[in-house]
């Protein structure tokens, strides 16, 4: 036990709260909440949630985070060392590509030889079919005066013809029209509305949602890289919790539909996207702004009248 250790569990203490009480304050499992008071941060996943789980426990026992952070330096693990392997990886990723910049220049003149080659091709072509055609209008012979009228006479008996045809489809489509009347409103009102989801309320990591015009109620978190989460319901049940990584279980479906609220704890939520129904759920306080976030969504069911 350390002397940060002893300071948090003093705290809590003094408030008359118990970890049970601590648990449902801060979303944090009470296994973690007494490894801080224990010391013991070996069963905590990584030196980034022990400074997130710390900053959590003081403020829900009224102490400053910062100030633990400066005076127990010593005692809390770092996380710079976490960053290094990362930013070096980028920085040999981008040496490794430059050098493919010189494939694309090398094989740039026999692209655009190509492309010149393929334009006049399509202009002689075009110049052909232009002569052709001229040349045939040219021998075409002149139309007599006689074949002129027959042509005429012909025309108006078949003009007649079709607007008899023409008027006669437009009394059909008039029948047609108010027998299906009644079957095309029908359709219209029986449309399925779009799924609805709406920021109720918002105020720093806390953010409420609300969901109308959905048949089901399904939520599914996606890590982009490594991030803990906690998926409870309006009563503090929790469903699932634990840690999703990218290359391992990067997922996790639950189907709230029985449920009214869908809880969820976001350790990193630069890390992590949230969907409802399929639709992906954008963050009403960035990610850059405020890692751990809580995210409550409400369920609005569709009333079937």
């Amino acid at each position: 036990m350390t002397e940060l250790s002893n300071k948090l569990r003093e705290a809590r203490l003094s408030l008359g709260l118990s970890l049970d009480d601590l648990q449902t304050t801060t979303k944090i499992q009470k296994r973690y909440l007494q490894a801080l008071e224990e010391g013991n941060y070996s069963i905590i996943p990584g030196p980034f949630y022990v400074r997130a789980f710390i900053k959590q426990y003081a403020e829900a026992v009224q102490l400053d985070p910062e100030e633990l952070f400066a005076e127990y330096k010593s005692d809390i693990p770092s996380t710079h060392g976490d960053d290094f392997p990362e930013k070096l990886s980028r920085v040999q990723t981008r040496k490794d590509v430059a050098p493919g910049n010189s494939k694309i220049f090398a094989i740039l003149p026999r692209l655009l030889i190509g492309v010149f080659v393929i334009g006049a091709v399509a202009l002689a072509y075009f110049l052909v079919v232009n002569i052709k055609e001229n040349g045939e209008s040219a021998e075409e012979p002149a139309t007599t005066d006689s074949e002129q009228i027959q042509y005429e006479d012909n025309l108006s008996e078949k003009e007649a013809e079709e607007d008899n045809e023409s008027e006669a489809s437009e009394n059909d489509e008039n029948q047609t029209s108010s027998a299906n009347g009644v079957t095309e409103e029908t359709t219209e009102e029986e449309t399925t509305p779009t799924q609805e989801v709406t920021v109720a309320e918002s105020k720093g990591k806390e953010t409420v949602y609300e969901v109308k015009n959905a048949e089901k109620f399904e939520v599914k978190l996606v890590s982009t890289g490594e991030t803990w989460v906690n998926m409870l319901n309006g009563k503090g049940h929790s469903f699932w919790q634990g840690i999703l990584k990218t290359g391992a279980e990067d997922n996790k479906v639950v189907d709230y539909s029985k449920e009214q609220e869908a809880v969820l704890v976001i350790g990193n939520s630069s890390e992590t996207e949230i969907y409802v129904n399929d639709q992906k759920l954008e963050y009403a306080t960035p990610p850059a702004d405020q890692v751990r976030q809580d995210i409550t969504i409400r369920y609005v069911p569709t009333v079937n009248e």
